[in-house]
């Protein structure tokens, strides 16, 4: 019987990714199928020969595809939202699903506030557009553009004194905490998991969400989109909020309920939105997009070219490791499988 030293493991990619992912499994002879952009009919009929599925977002790995995947073990994620998994149905399969991180950075991450490479993506875009919408730069722009002079209608607001309220106190979370410190923010925040003392321990202080909305000048979302986070702001959290407070989402769409704050932003119960994501992509809600309070970008969070040269060699190396036995890191749903015996890598 053929052991997982001398078996060799096969890995479709549906999504682009850079070459540097390919060339690191096949140094470690591991087979590698490149497929971007497949259609669900054709991955229909290509995945059930793969031990190994790499996705970015744009594959949907749904209930359908995993029951034809009769020889899948492990769903790679290159990047760290796993909401295009059926996460339920990849469990029940005893399929691993993997999302890219590595040991040193989040023993990094603890204790220097760094990030991921699509983390650092995250954060560096939260911290310039929450300056955005406090001085209404890309309106101001458009403004100068068509010829105008409108120096009193863009009247911004300061940030420093301002309290931010966090939710998800993760590695971005923590980040961002760190870095609008530094412009005399107070942050607030709520995470299910850590203790007040860690929270307090990066200069956050710790709030159940009830207590968290009212205090809030400013919202920033790092969490990920499932059944608990979905329109997680809706109307009634508006309602609880201070009138005037403004949004950053540049986690997932879906965590805020898109006809929500279209309406808080015409009732003025929120003075702005900062939106790198959406329910749909592209959106649909031409009229959100549009609002004068809105900074919108097409989902650019981690899109810089060294973020996806390193998170496609995170996951690569997350892989042969895997198959190595040597290490599972970055898996979200190990203990849903660890019933499994995966480490025999049978079906």
């Amino acid at each position: 019987m053929m052991t997982h030293h001398e078996k060799r493991f096969r890995v479709l990619i549906t999504d682009p990714i850079s070459q540097s992912c390919i060339d690191i499994l096949k140094e470690n002879n591991i087979d590698v199928t490149y497929k971007p952009k497949l259609a669900l009919e054709e991955i229909l009929k290509e995945i059930p020969e793969y031990e190994i599925l790499i996705v970015r977002s744009g594959t949907k790995v749904t209930k359908e595809v995993l029951n034809v995947a009769n020889k899948l073990m492990l769903v790679g994620r290159a990047g760290t939202g796993v909401d295009n998994v059926d996460m339920d149905a990849a469990t029940r399969r005893g399929v691993v699903v993997m999302k890219q991180c590595t040991r040193w950075q989040h023993n990094q991450c603890c204790r220097t506030h760094m990030c991921h490479a699509n983390g650092y993506g995250q954060v560096k875009q939260n911290k310039q557009i929450t300056n955005k919408i406090t001085l209404d730069i890309p309106q101001a722009c458009n403004s100068m553009k068509l010829n105008k002079w409108e120096r009193n209608l863009f009247m911004g607001t300061e940030i420093h004194g301002k309290t931010l309220a966090i939710v998800g106190l993760g590695r971005v979370g923590r980040a961002v905490a760190f870095r609008m410190q530094a412009f005399g923010m107070k942050t607030v925040g709520y995470d299910p998991i850590i203790t007040a003392e860690t929270a307090k321990s990066f200069g956050v202080q710790l709030f159940p969400l009830e207590e968290l909305w009212p205090k809030a000048d400013f919202i920033t979302l790092h969490v990920p989109l499932d059944a608990e986070t979905k329109h997680l702001i809706n109307d009634d959290v508006f309602a609880k909020c201070r009138r005037g407070v403004r949004i950053i989402n540049v986690a997932r769409g879906g965590i805020v309920n898109e006809e929500a704050l279209l309406n808080a932003l015409v009732n003025g119960n929120c003075a702005g939105a900062a939106l790198d994501v959406f329910a749909e992509e592209p959106p649909r809600n031409v009229a959100l997009i549009q609002h004068i309070k809105v900074i919108c970008t097409p989902h650019l969070g981690a899109n810089t070219t060294e973020a996806q040269l390193e998170v496609s060699k995170q996951i690569a190396k997350q892989i042969v490791e895997f198959v190595n036995h040597k290490a599972l890191i970055g898996v979200v749903n190990g203990y849903g499988v660890f019933s499994v015996n995966f480490w025999s890598f049978s079906k």
